[in-house]
């Protein structure tokens, strides 16, 4: 009898694993940026690795693209224009174009081969590619930010991979002040900010890193996603403001007129309620 194969993925920050039972390699490109790999396996559909690194599954994405996305769009009071940085898969854009007040949705993502394995192995992320408000770039979404025009972006969702290789300049100062520029003052930045279990203090950078660039209000919203390090996984949304409420659009989110396997008016009330220990390390929600 065959012993089943499993990948397994150490994640050396949080001195942890996370495995799964595979039925073999599908695919493997090596753009010039990062090498990106396929995997079928036997209970979570096909999985998405990018330079070793788990990057979705088709059994549990839902869960992160919701909650990067419905969240900070609830929370503005009329989001027209997003900018998507990174997001190649194109699961946050759908989600984003789920909401029928969004006139454009721009995704930026310097690598267009990540888009490319999406569309072959994983087509429901990518349904919403031909909506007519959506625009998909392949750029660097660092210059792509610091070119935006001055307060005419409504949201900004930093969709990025950990905080190394070509993601790495989406965790500073400058690229932050970029996203402050190009928000109109109501506007909303929110970025993927890995486990609130295992990398508080990676959390306190960003936001520190966030007020360096101007931004007086935070809110961290964690999250259940199985397929990454812990389990457990967050998005921190800023605000220009000091003070600044997060409080969203209850009655909004109750009625949606879309479907969502995770994300309604409850659970972003839970997620955003404050949780103990995360609060006593960042000063806060």
């Amino acid at each position: 009898m065959t012993e089943p194969r499993w990948h397994y993925e150490p994640f050396e920050p949080t001195g942890s694993a996370i495995g799964f039972r595979i039925t073999g390699k599908l695919d493997e490109v090596q753009s010039p940026f990062q090498k990106i790999e396929i995997f079928g396996s036997t209970d979570w559909g096909n999985l998405m690795l990018i330079d070793g690194a788990m990057m979705l599954t088709a059994r549990d994405n839902f869960l992160y693209h919701e909650m990067i996305a419905h969240p900070a769009l609830f929370t503005h009071a009329d989001p027209q224009r997003v900018v998507i940085i990174g997001g190649g898969d194109c699961g946050t854009l759908r989600e984003v174009l789920k909401h029928p007040g969004v006139r454009s949705a721009t995704q930026c993502d310097i690598d267009e081969q990540v888009t490319r394995m999406a569309e072959k192995y994983f087509p429901e992320l990518c349904e919403s590619n031909g909506d007519p408000r959506a625009e998909l770039l392949f750029d660097d979404g660092i210059a792509y930010m610091a070119n935006c025009e001055p307060g005419s972006v409504d949201v900004v969702i930093v969709d990025s991979t950990d905080p190394v290789g070509p993601a790495e300049g989406l965790f500073n100062a400058a690229f932050f002040a970029s996203c402050h520029r190009a928000l109109k003052d109501d506007g909303i930045l929110v970025q993927q900010s890995e486990s609130p279990l295992m990398q508080l203090e990676l959390i306190k950078a960003m936001r520190a890193e966030m007020g360096k660039a101007g931004f007086a209000s935070f809110q961290t919203i964690p999250f259940p996603q199985p397929c990454y390090p812990t389990g457990w996984w967050s998005c921190t949304m800023a605000k220009k403001a000091a003070g600044a409420g997060f409080g969203f659009r209850e009655d909004d989110a109750r009625n949606k007129a879309f479907d969502t396997k995770y994300y309604t008016a409850d659970i972003h009330k839970g997620a955003a309620s404050p949780i103990p220990f995360v609060a006593a390390a960042l000063g806060g929600s």
